[in-house]
């Protein structure tokens, strides 16, 4: 028995399937992502927007006036410190890593990432720039998480070797209708502390090098790499609380503004409200008013906000939009990454 032949219509081209899917799906979609990063762009401007209206740009300015100058340089000599120090977090990733990319990319990476991470939350700035970044750069997406992985390491180890020394050494007073004491903060200090050291002495003495967590294959970092990240971000944090402290013209003591910033940070992560928008206020009133008029107090924490949150926002905006531009102008080589 003769095997049926296919036949076939005269006229009409012979199509592999799915032929027609792969053309038209190649065509719509630059197009989706040209509309989507057009459609974020419109969502950062109105969040400038947004933010600007809910000022009272005439308080701030009356209280920029009254500051002295050295006060308002200071602040933002301060600023441009911490923004500068965390732009070399992700340094340490590439010394981990081993990727090529030079060190002004990787900083002006980490620069963009950390202005959106502290206006739009971490998912947004911490993992979604790095992500696209790095990718349009050629990093592989293994190599992308260890990075971030190292930087959020060292800000929050950072934050927990300064909280514990902070809370058990010189805790606040904190008001009487809040859950915890004194006391209790002095404890949490204390476990915060311990929490800081036995990662170091993990990364210092563990014969296991090599961790497996969900799927993913984590290299421990060695000890002098751990000291530098637990250095680096204690530093960040204590350079935000200079910035708060010298608006507020040095009238309230350092440790009483850092223990507020500090405690600030916790309640912001656990309201997961993005740039934590009136919760850093509401803490600071709550702990320090009492040393200080609360529109005085006020008005230093919204020049903190356009000095530190906004303004950099505009410029991490400015200077992705140059990179996106770049990029798209010259096709990326991926960088040698060893192993």
């Amino acid at each position: 028995m003769k095997p049926r032949r296919a036949h076939h219509r005269p006229g009409r081209p012979h199509r592999k399937p799915g032929g027609r899917q792969s053309v038209s799906s190649k065509a719509w979609w630059p197009w989706l992502k040209r509309g989507a990063a057009a459609v974020f762009f419109v969502l950062v401007a109105s969040l400038l927007v947004s933010r600007a209206r809910t000022i009272d740009w005439g308080e701030v300015f009356l209280s920029l006036q009254q500051y002295p100058r050295t006060a308002v340089w200071g602040a933002v000599a301060l600023a441009a410190t911490s923004l500068l120090l965390y732009s070399c977090f992700d340094l340490l990733g590439r010394r981990y890593t081993g990727h090529t990319l030079s060190a002004p990319t990787v900083m002006t990476i980490t620069f963009i990432s950390y202005a959106f991470n502290l206006n739009l939350g971490s998912l947004v700035g911490g993992v979604a720039f790095r992500y696209r970044l790095y990718s349009r750069l050629g990093l592989r997406t293994g190599v992308i998480a260890r990075i971030m992985s190292l930087s959020m390491l060292a800000n929050w180890m950072g934050y927990v070797l300064l909280a514990g020394a902070v809370f058990s050494l010189q805790p606040l007073r904190l008001p009487a209708s809040w859950p915890i004491a004194a006391i209790h903060l002095r404890l949490i200090g204390l476990v915060l502390l311990a929490a800081a050291a036995a990662y170091l002495s993990v990364c210092a003495f563990s014969r296991q090098r090599t961790l497996q967590v969900r799927g993913h294959t984590i290299d421990l970092p060695t000890f002098r790499m751990a000291g530098l990240q637990l250095l680096m971000g204690a530093g960040n944090w204590l350079l935000m609380a200079g910035i708060i402290f010298v608006l507020l013209q040095q009238r309230i003591a350092f440790s009483a503004v850092l223990s507020a910033l500090l405690l600030a940070a916790v309640a912001g992560v656990i309201t997961r409200i993005p740039a934590g928008l009136g919760v850093l206020e509401a803490v600071f009133v709550a702990l320090l008013s009492q040393q200080m008029p609360r529109h005085e107090l006020l008005a230093a924490l919204v020049a903190y906000r356009l000095i530190y949150f906004i303004a950099p926002l505009g410029v991490a905006s400015l200077v992705y939009l140059v990179m996106e531009a770049r990029t798209r102008q010259q096709q990326p080589q991926r960088p040698e990454v060893p192993g």
